[in-house]
């Protein structure tokens, strides 16, 4: 792991935040100025709490807390209830709403599972353990949607859903400066809920590509006026408030750690 990766899991600072403080000399290991080549001991990543006794990490002097939840076998984990207009990052240079901004600063070394996009809002996991963020990632959890579009649900549509579709040309709907241009859509479960100029639907599918349901939309001049998860596996967002963030529930937590057992193959 580098140093930056390493500084960004442990503080609120970003790693291109992290770079930067490097790059300026404003980052000490122990008693050394370090470099984007400092290493970080597999201890630290690890088992950082024990790590701490001999690898320190000060930032303009101050020192750097690992958190006790960073350990493999305890983690906290929150669920945030994100705003449309915020961005799922630590940093823009545009000077953008992030969701860092809402969230309580004690979650600043929290990491969020996936993203949602820009304009999209609802349940969004965070954990500040890169085990859980990575395995629940990875994974092929259901991930629940209410979307609205602009448009009749029709049979081409609908064959779609049931049955995905392959598309050599996906950028209507993705992000300008995206470098996605194919992209495959599986099948996906789906209830239509109100079908007329203006559609409502609930979809479920098994993994979180780049604005995935926007660009399948597209492709039938579809518009999303409205995107918004409800669910990530076993947890649910229920009735947590626009920009409000809750702990796991005692049985999501019972959840996370029968589901962090599970053998990866089966994850």
């Amino acid at each position: 792991m580098r140093l930056n990766q390493f500084i960004s899991l442990h503080s609120k600072h970003s790693r291109r935040e992290s770079d930067m403080l490097i790059e300026l000399g404003r980052v000490r290991v122990n008693h050394s100025i370090a470099t984007r080549h400092t290493k970080v001991p597999d201890i630290a990543i690890n088992n950082p709490i024990e790590a701490q006794k001999d690898f320190k990490i000060f930032i303009d002097n101050k020192p750097i807390y690992y958190s006790k939840f960073n350990s493999r076998n305890n983690w906290s984990a929150i669920v945030y209830h994100k705003k449309k207009g915020e961005l799922v990052s630590k940093f823009d240079p545009k000077g953008r709403a992030l969701i860092y901004d809402s969230i309580d600063s004690k979650y600043s070394h929290f990491m969020p599972v996936g993203r949602l996009d820009f304009a999209s809002e609802g349940l969004l996991i965070l954990s500040d353990s890169k085990a859980v963020v990575c395995a629940l990632m990875e994974s092929e959890l259901p991930r629940v949607y209410i979307v609205k579009i602009d448009s009749k649900i029709n049979d081409k549509i609908i064959y779609a859903m049931s049955n995905g579709i392959s598309l050599k040309d996906a950028r209507a709907g993705g992000h300008s400066h995206s470098k996605i241009i194919s992209m495959d859509f599986p099948a996906m479960e789906f209830k239509i809920i109100r079908n007329s100029k203006i559609s409502k639907l609930k979809l479920c599918i098994k993994e979180g590509k780049n604005r995935e349901i926007r660009r399948f939309f597209a492709h039938f001049n579809a518009n999303v006026l409205d995107l918004r998860r409800v669910s990530y596996g076993f947890v649910n967002l229920n009735a947590l408030p626009l920009g409000k963030t809750r702990f796991f529930t005692r049985e999501e937590y019972r959840d996370l750690k029968n589901f962090m057992l599970l053998p990866k193959e089966l994850i």
